[in-house]
């Protein structure tokens, strides 16, 4: 099978490729001191940008995978097979892990809202907004919004000058609600207006944050984030409904 034919639509490009070249590494395909196909050639072989590639990249060295060594490329290292790594059972298949996740997140990231709006600085607050924006953009463009609502609650995260905070949603970034199936063709696949009510209520966190509301910001991301639950609760209830009707 092609390479390029296992980036399944709807899911993070990154986290299909990472997840493929983890598989290779712990698999044994790639030793520790193995060289890693270039850049260029993982950009071919997945027929993706060189972004992507060095997210993925980027993935793997947080999870202490490969290394990159100036001018000589990306190295893989020694897997560490009875690690109990956390968070690595998270699979966005199993109705139980999204609830877990949003369950979790709800704590964490509504006080890294509040923090955000407290902390933030003026470039923070730019890179934001910017996040905001390519949200707007891809939804304008019928594109998925997974990465792109990724990078804005990352910005966020970074706006709260706790280093831990962005530390903990790469953690948990491939659990992260899956935008791929919220966002699915198939007739009842989606509430209608979940793109509608996604943008104004990053809207509303984005507004709070900006202006140095912490109460507002928590309030916001606490509301964001109990509807987006919600919001998939609806949507399995409604592919449910529809799988009966097809039965």
């Amino acid at each position: 099978m092609d390479a390029a034919t296992t980036i399944e639509r709807g899911t993070s490009l990154a986290a299909k490729i990472s997840t493929a070249l983890r598989r290779d590494l712990v698999g044994g395909v790639f030793r520790p001191g193995d060289r890693l196909p270039s850049e260029s050639e993982l950009t071919r072989e997945y027929s993706v940008s060189r972004t992507v590639v060095r997210e993925a990249i980027a993935i793997l060295r947080a999870d202490g995978l490969v290394e990159a060594r100036k001018g000589a490329g990306v190295f893989a290292l020694q897997v560490q097979q009875s690690k109990d790594e956390p968070f690595k059972d998270l699979t966005t298949e199993r109705i139980s892990s999204v609830i877990e996740l949003l369950e979790l997140r709800t704590v964490f990231e509504v006080e890294s809202a509040g923090l955000a709006a407290s902390r933030r600085s003026a470039t923070q607050i730019e890179a934001i907004l910017d996040a905001h924006n390519t949200i707007a953009a891809c939804l304008a463009e019928g594109k998925s919004t997974r990465d792109a609502d990724f990078d804005l609650h990352f910005k966020i995260a970074e706006a709260t000058q706790n280093q831990r905070f962005p530390e903990f949603l790469r953690l948990i970034r491939s659990g992260i609600i899956p935008r791929g199936e919220l966002q699915g063709a198939e007739p009842g696949s989606r509430p209608k207006d979940y793109n509608l009510h996604l943008q104004e209520e990053h809207a509303r966190i984005v507004d709070a944050i900006i202006e140095g509301d912490a109460d507002g910001a928590r309030e916001q991301m606490r509301i964001h984030l109990r509807g987006s639950l919600e919001r998939y609760k609806a949507l399995l209830r409604s592919k449910t409904a529809h799988a009966e009707d097809k039965a």
